[in-house]
């Protein structure tokens, strides 16, 4: 999501280390599971689901079980750490590199991550419309790659 507002709480998460950092200030352990997974997400270009997560790291000799995995995912993304964005075949997972929108593709079924800032009047002109103050934004493109 595009962030307008300033946030004090915490810096962005723009690296694994950012995010083995945020563990730590959250307390979270930082198991050999956990870290493996945040490896993954970092070095993957792409989203992925919690079953190529576990078929990745299990084919890289990185023995991690089904159970594992999804509530490693569970707890990262329930604080942020990382990216869990739902669809209707399931759940896929990503890093968080700055806030952003997707491209979903519809041929390929891959979401791709894009910035997009919208021009500061068009996101007035919103406000006026409903009344609501935006704070942050995100957009979701459809489309064909191979069109």
């Amino acid at each position: 999501m595009q962030n307008l507002a300033t946030s004090t709480t915490s810096k962005p998460i723009r690296s694994l280390e950012d995010a083995l950092e945020r563990c730590q200030c959250l307390g979270m352990r930082v198991s050999r599971q956990r870290r493996f997974i945040l490896e993954l997400l970092w070095q993957a270009e792409e989203h992925l689901s919690a079953r190529e997560i576990y078929d990745r790291l299990n084919n890289q000799g990185k023995g991690i079980g089904h159970t594992s995995v999804y509530q490693n995912l569970e707890a990262l993304s329930s604080q942020g750490i990382i990216e869990c964005v739902e669809r209707c075949d399931g759940r896929l997972y990503g890093n968080i590199s700055d806030t952003h929108s997707h491209i979903n593709c519809l041929d390929t079924n891959q979401i791709l991550d894009v910035h997009v800032e919208l021009p500061e009047e068009l996101i007035r002109k919103i406000e006026e419309e409903t009344g609501v103050k935006i704070t942050e934004y995100s957009i979701n493109f459809f489309g064909y790659r191979n069109s």
